[in-house]
């Protein structure tokens, strides 16, 4: 039960109650005409019970032990009720335990969830009362505690339908709540990462600007070719992401200032390496660029579920038709100068 009071201790006080019921009903053992129904009653509501407040299984009570609590109402009523005379002088006392035993395995049956049954049983009680008990008649329902009975389902069917609302309602603000949290986070990333990439931008850029300033825009070969340097520095910033650090941009520049053509594509395959792991790899990837001296050089990240983390090609302009460069548009046909797998762990 999704209440603020530990279950134990409701199950506890039950109990308690349900053994309160089976010694009153040992009390006025002498009350009814033959005593073995009384012992049959008392075991039944024993065991119903038991069973009914064992803490395992789910919340909700299956169908077929509801179906069996009121099939032992059924039954404890008919046998408490036949042993008993309720025309006797002061009424049976006491000895109608078996209203009160209804009652409460009714009020668990409702509490956990089945509350159609519940009051089945409170109906049956009512006719029962009316029909059958005689002289007790209708006023039977209040002397015998069957109104009392059934006081006690109606608040836990309504207890039970609020805190289920309100469990329900609980989960659906924790969720949005953890939606909420996800939103934020993902937004505060975004910002993180435009941040971080505009700050590398323009620590790229910057020098270039003030020449441009300075010049009012009339840039020498050598000061226009460094502007696309830097254009595909920055392009790099948001293609590359993962597979640049400080040695990686210095050998790209450097492989572009000498007339390479330089592509480095992140696709998020490396996002699960650990900075150790990350390091080797981009310190790895840098030397190879510093090694190679291929006219195109293409880094690619790998998805995720490879042992390897980044391929490395270097491709040479030859106009010999050996090789075709792999993702690379060109007139002329390629030859492979470089070929490289960066593994994700040693």
């Amino acid at each position: 039960m999704n209440i603020g009071v530990p279950r134990y201790l409701v199950v506890g006080l039950a109990g308690l109650f349900s053994a309160y019921l089976l010694v009153l009903a040992v009390y006025t053992i002498d009350q009814p005409r033959h005593q073995a129904p009384i012992f049959v009653a008392m075991a039944l509501f024993a065991l119903a019970t038991v069973v009914s407040l064992l803490p395992f299984g789910p919340k909700r009570m299956p169908i077929w032990m509801a179906a069996f609590n009121f099939a032992i109402v059924i039954a404890i009523t008919l046998l408490v009720a036949n042993e008993l005379d309720f025309a006797r002088p002061g009424g049976t006392g006491y000895a109608s335990w078996y209203v009160a035993a209804s009652g409460i395995l009714l009020t668990i049956t409702s509490t956990r969830g089945r509350p159609t049954f519940a009051w089945l049983g409170i109906g049956f009680l009512v006719v029962h009362t009316i029909t059958i008990v005689g002289p007790a008649g209708p006023a039977g329902l209040l002397s015998l505690g069957i109104v009392g009975s059934a006081s006690w389902v109606a608040v836990s069917h309504v207890m039970s339908t609020a805190l289920t609302k309100a469990s329900k309602d609980a989960q659906r603000f924790a969720l949005a709540e953890r939606e909420a949290t996800d939103w934020q986070a993902a937004q505060e990333a975004h910002v993180y990462e435009r941040q971080f990439r505009l700050g590398q931008t323009s620590a790229m850029a910057l020098a270039m600007l003030r020449i441009i300033q300075e010049r009012d825009g009339d840039l020498t070969d050598e000061q226009r070719q460094e502007c696309l340097h830097l254009e595909g520095a920055i392009r790099d910033e948001i293609r590359g992401r993962k597979l640049l650090n400080d040695a990686v941009r210095e050998e790209v520049m450097s492989a572009r200032r000498r007339g390479a053509t330089v592509t480095l594509l992140d696709e998020g395959g490396i996002d699960d390496l650990s900075e150790v792991e990350l390091d080797r790899v981009l310190n790895r990837l840098a030397q190879a660029i510093h090694d190679t001296d291929a006219d195109k050089v293409i880094a690619r990240t790998v998805p995720e579920g490879s042992d390897v983390a980044v391929t490395v090609v270097g491709l040479r302009s030859s106009g010999d038709g050996q090789a075709v460069a792999l993702g690379q548009d060109s007139l002329e046909d390629d030859e492979v100068d470089l070929w490289l797998e960066i593994p994700r762990v040693l």
